[in-house]
């Protein structure tokens, strides 16, 4: 500790900080430190997956909730007995070389010299030396890349770009069939190697009933080399693994992923050949409800050498075993897996098929629903315009029609005062201007006018011809105008201040009919400057549309012959 720098020791502090609860020896993490150049991240990944490593097949499938993985006997049991009494015996043999490394270490920890206990650490620098890629994919990819190059064969109906670039090698464009469709062709072709992880081969398995054949190798194995080019390239064994819709995956065992994988799968012994598919399960203790769950399971392993033709990983041992022992054992129930998962597959479109249908079917009702509220508020809202503005139209009528009455009603005074104030009496003279007044409806009136009559006067004898009779003369208004002067110069004043122009405010006018000439209303004009002579006949026009009085006749109003 005393020879670290304060950043080294900060970073053992900190891995310390981390993985405290795990009680790693303090020369332990500084030995992974040192190999990963002080790397505090590199050194926490590598030891925590050190111990993701140690756990069993099952824990680790429960644990990361993969497909669980059971091991079953295939005709290798003698041999598995006797690895197990190798494994005791290199236990007991690598006893005593445990306990010096173990009093070599105490040592080394009182003494404090940490180079003393490197050599002896030989499973952390084992795996310090295993290769690290950014995920399975890509390590699975170089793996395969590198075994085309090393046996130089090619992948079987590989895809159009087949290499990833990491070793310097062109792609590979050329697709493969076999057998080749060229006699001449005598070109190697390797197995159709699945280029995901080991967890993803364990799912395709699991979905769609497949039988997986697992590959791991080590490039520490001198049966390595000829097991690739033997077995991987044998017509024979790819051909079946063709034929049967293996899904194939290897790896070399440097790779995280294919270390993992020959954890779970018990693999000591290089090369390694596994095959695993989906088989009930074995445990009768279980209800039947549980043994008809089916369970990934290994069906059988083999490794050693792939030489002689006899070898546990040889080809023709391979194909044999295929053949005779694990397809006519486990076909019958994958064929009626398959069947089971093709029918639930099929139920299952039909069903998204019938929700699609059913939730397009709703969609268009809520269309159809939303569009016809939205012509009903639509329709309601123009209802309610459309009574709002008559609601307007009728209170606008009212006030024109109390408007309208409110101005008869003061024309009817004005009219009764014009009477009373403003018609002179009919003249008597020889010298007089009379006049035939032909009114609406046909009746006629004669009135003599005195010469200095003016056409105010005339004006209004003919306006208070539509009084009506039961109007007495007795009850007309003295006063109606305010101001000083004689009536009639206030009544001409009136009228020239409040009407735009003098025929609006009378509502009628005055017409000679041969020649047609219309007399206009002039202030202080008399009839003589007027233009009128006696024995002239005038028409009464209305200008503003409204209708004659009914009670007039021609009895009403006395009348004379010419």
């Amino acid at each position: 500790m005393e020879q670290l720098s304060s950043s080294q020791q900060e970073a053992l502090e900190h891995l310390q900080g981390i993985l405290g609860h795990h009680n790693y020896d303090v020369d332990v993490l500084m030995n992974v430190l040192q190999n990963l150049d002080w790397d505090v991240q590199r050194a926490t990944d590598l030891l925590v997956n050190e111990l993701d490593e140690v756990r069993d097949v099952g824990r680790y499938s429960r644990d990361r909730q993969t497909p669980q993985v059971q091991l079953e006997n295939s005709g290798q049991r003698g041999y598995e007995s006797q690895r197990s009494v190798t494994r005791i015996l290199f236990s007991l043999l690598c006893l005593p070389i445990g306990l010096v490394c173990r009093i070599l270490r105490f040592v080394s920890g009182i003494l404090r010299v940490p180079s003393l206990t490197s050599p002896f650490n030989f499973s952390t620098n084992y795996r310090i030396l295993r290769q690290a890629y950014p995920d399975s994919r890509s390590a699975t990819r170089r793996w395969i890349t590198s075994l085309e190059e090393e046996t130089g064969a090619l992948n079987f109906k590989s895809a159009a770009v087949t290499a990833t670039g990491l070793g310097g090698r062109q792609p590979t464009v050329k697709r493969h069939t076999y057998p080749p469709t060229n006699p001449a062709d005598e070109s190697k072709i390797l197995p159709d190697f699945f280029d995901g992880a080991y967890e993803e081969v364990l799912d395709t398995c699991q979905k769609e009933g497949r039988i997986a054949c697992v590959i791991l190798v080590s490039a520490e194995h001198d049966d390595v080399a000829e097991f690739k080019r033997s077995t991987l390239t044998h017509p024979g064994f790819v051909r079946m693994l063709s034929e049967h819709d293996f899904v194939v995956w290897g790896g070399d065992i440097r790779d995280k992923d294919s270390w993992d994988a020959a954890q779970k799968l018990q693999a000591t012994t290089y090369p390694f050949v596994a095959f695993i598919a989906l088989q009930p399960r074995r445990n009768h203790s279980n209800s039947s409800s549980s043994t008809s769950t089916p369970v990934l399971t290994v069906l059988s392993r083999h490794h050693g050498p792939a030489v002689p033709e006899s070898g546990p990983t040889s080809a023709h041992t391979l194909v044999h075993h295929l053949e005779h022992q694990l397809l006519p054992r486990v076909s019958p129930f994958l064929t009626r897996l398959k069947t089971h998962l093709q029918e639930r597959e099929r139920d299952r479109i039909i069903r998204e098929q019938q929700d699609k249908a059913f939730q397009e079917s709703a969609e268009r009702d809520r269309e159809r629903i939303q569009a016809r509220i939205l012509a009903q508020q639509d329709e309601a809202e123009r209802s309610r315009l459309e009574k709002v503005a008559r609601c307007q139209e009728e209170q606008r009528m009212l006030l024109e029609q109390e408007k309208q009455a409110n101005l008869r009603t003061l024309r009817l005074q004005y009219r009764r005062w014009m009477r009373r104030c403003i018609v002179p009496t009919e003249h008597r003279g020889a010298n007089g201007i009379r006049l035939a007044l032909k009114l609406p409806r046909n009746t006629r009136v004669v009135r003599t006018f005195s010469p200095s009559s003016t056409l105010t006067e005339l004006y209004a004898f003919m306006d208070t011809q539509m009084l009506p009779l039961s109007l007495q003369p007795e009850t007309d208004p003295e006063h109606i105008l305010e101001g000083s002067g004689p009536d009639l110069q206030k009544l001409e004043n009136y009228i020239q201040s409040q009407a735009d122009d003098a025929e609006s405010w009378w509502g009628f006018k005055l017409v000679l009919p041969y020649p047609r000439q219309e007399i206009k209303w002039t202030a202080s004009i008399s009839l003589v400057g007027a233009g009128l002579k006696s024995g002239e006949q005038l028409v009464m026009e209305l200008t503003d549309g409204s209708t004659r009085p009914q009670h007039l006749s021609d009895d009403d109003y006395e009348s004379e012959d010419d």
